[in-house]
């Protein structure tokens, strides 16, 4: 389900939580840093798992928030890896998974500290980092609503 969600006007600004947004098909989150930037050929919305932000926690003593990470959509009970290649929904907005949404330099700057290092962070975050996917139509997504895969050959 998704636990959370987060945008940002700008890149280098903060993120703000907000209970509800709406995605256009082919262009992402309205009023996100990243609307329409990409087109319908690469992605626009990223999704993370709470677990994954949990474990990193956990494994470094660290207490990042939510929003640390920078994806659009926190997760909570979905494995986002499997989503790969595949077409899922969340309500009636569809979604198909892109690729892994891997740790950047960006990442281990924001994340590193006295007690881990920004390539610990990247590190860290390999395969864990969520998944970019595209938006393949217009709808609104809430805090709380169920994630679906849809099976190939089904409307």
């Amino acid at each position: 389900m998704i636990q959370a969600i987060y945008v940002s006007k700008k890149s280098k600004q903060s993120q703000v939580g907000i209970d509800a947004v709406k995605v256009d098909a082919g262009k992402g989150i309205v009023g996100d840093r990243y609307y329409g930037k990409k087109g319908s050929d690469g992605p626009n919305i990223t999704f993370v798992e709470s677990e994954e932000i949990a474990a990193f926690n956990a494994n470094f003593g660290q207490n990042i928030e939510l929003s640390a990470t920078r994806r659009n959509i926190v997760t909570q009970g979905v494995r986002l890896n499997q989503l790969v290649g595949q077409e899922f929904s969340i309500g009636d907005v569809r979604f198909y998974g892109v690729e892994l949404c891997e740790p950047c330099g960006s990442l281990g700057k924001s994340l590193a500290n006295d007690s881990i290092s920004s390539p610990q962070v990247v590190r860290a975050w390999l395969r864990r980092g969520g998944l970019r996917a595209n938006v393949l139509s217009t709808g609104i997504l809430r805090a709380g609503m169920q994630f679906n895969l849809i099976q190939k050959g089904t409307n």
